[in-house]
């Protein structure tokens, strides 16, 4: 742009000022109050320095010197709570009543039409620019404030999952920090670390989660409520979870305990299932596996007859005796599932009587056998 035009342009640019302010205030709406502030300091500073720079860099290729101020302008945007929407609004008036002004005035600085069009497209790329630093600045503050959340939700879940449990108080008051509405039921949901995020994307948005000891965690209100169970079912899809049971917030070492140990088991293969396990439907398992010497040496006493036998006979007295116990000691029953005549389930249950040596018709002794195989069977009795 020849220099004498330039020199003309600049007191039409320069006064644009007030008026773009002006018209901000008048049309977008959550502006009309707030020029008072932080935010209206920021925009009258922004829009000074904004002008300024458009005529320094008029004919020139250079880059923008200064986007820190439109940066901040994003930055104020999001700890205000809006969107972009008023500030991009605010950017298209500014180059409307600019670019008005400028248009009025061509005839005072003399540029062809094909300058007036250049002119044109350098405005509205300038704006743009600008509003690209706000919306950056606005990114960085989203990211700092999801990142301060994140990390109150990890002390949140860190801490319901340490014992002592916490106080129903300090429940409430790290919920209130995160903006958890605290349940008055809740449970724990535990899962592998690396599903935790594609699985937290799938739940509603009232679940407190995070990575505890190399573990998803994910704390569930109301976990009993409609629909509640289908939801969790449908976030698991492609991964397994254990689901403790559903207590009051008093309790939620219980829930927590639980669903820990049922998912080592389930890591384990003790506890079977895909997707949505719970917990509470693996109790026999969870009891089992609670104090394993105490069950090893279960299985080592009640199963000691077995040991004496050959592998192909203890193979043979396993099936029988789980058929037997399973068909509740109904002789049809287990010849069925063994595929055998009933008269060979007596003998064979004749003779496993004798190597039990009366354990067999003996309620709890038949009980502490079952109980036995289903812990480990033969092979924990040879250990």
């Amino acid at each position: 742009m020849p220099e004498k035009a330039r020199l003309r342009l600049r007191p039409v640019v320069l006064d644009a000022g007030d008026e773009i302010i002006a018209t901000v205030r008048a049309e977008v709406a959550e502006y009309s109050l707030s020029m008072d502030g932080e935010f209206g300091r920021r925009i009258r500073l922004g829009v000074s320095v904004a002008l300024d720079q458009f005529l320094d860099l008029l004919g020139t290729d250079d880059a923008l010197p200064d986007t820190a101020v439109y940066f901040e302008l994003g930055r104020v945007e999001h700890r205000h709570g809006r969107t972009m929407d008023a500030l991009q609004s605010a950017y298209r008036i500014g180059s409307r009543v600019l670019w008005r002004r400028i248009a009025a005035a061509s005839d005072d600085y003399e540029l062809e039409p094909d300058a007036i069009f250049r002119l044109a497209e350098a405005l509205f790329a300038y704006i743009e620019q600008l509003a690209a630093a706000s919306v950056s600045g606005y990114a960085y503050e989203q990211s700092l404030a999801a990142g301060s959340r994140q990390a109150r939700q990890h002390a949140l879940v860190e801490r319901l999952c340490r014992t002592p449990p916490p106080e129903a108080a300090e429940v409430e008051a790290l919920a209130r920090e995160v903006g958890w509405p605290a349940p008055r039921a809740l449970a724990a949901l535990v899962l592998p670390e690396e599903s935790l995020g594609i699985v937290c994307r799938r739940l509603p948005p009232d679940v407190a989660a995070s990575v505890v000891d190399r573990l998803g965690i994910v704390f569930v209100p109301d976990p009993e409520g409609p629909g509640r169970l289908d939801a969790l079912a449908d976030a698991l899809r492609g991964t397994s979870g254990v689901l403790g049971p559903a207590v009051g917030t008093d309790q939620v070492a219980r829930t927590v305990t639980r669903a820990r140990a049922a998912y080592a088991l389930h890591l384990e293969g003790h506890v079977p299932g895909e997707g949505l396990v719970r917990a509470d439907d693996h109790l026999l398992a969870l009891l089992l596996h609670a104090d394993v010497t105490l069950t090893a040496d279960l299985v080592a006493q009640r199963l000691e007859p077995l040991r004496r036998m050959t592998a192909a006979a203890r193979d043979r007295a396993v099936s029988t005796l789980t058929a037997w116990l399973d068909a509740h000691g109904d002789i049809a029953e287990a010849a069925t599932r063994l595929h055998v005549h009933p008269q060979t389930v007596r003998y064979r249950l004749a003779r496993l009587k004798e190597a039990f040596a009366g354990v067999l018709d003996d309620p709890v002794g038949r009980l502490e056998v079952a109980l036995a195989l289903r812990a480990g069977g033969p092979g924990l009795a040879e250990g």
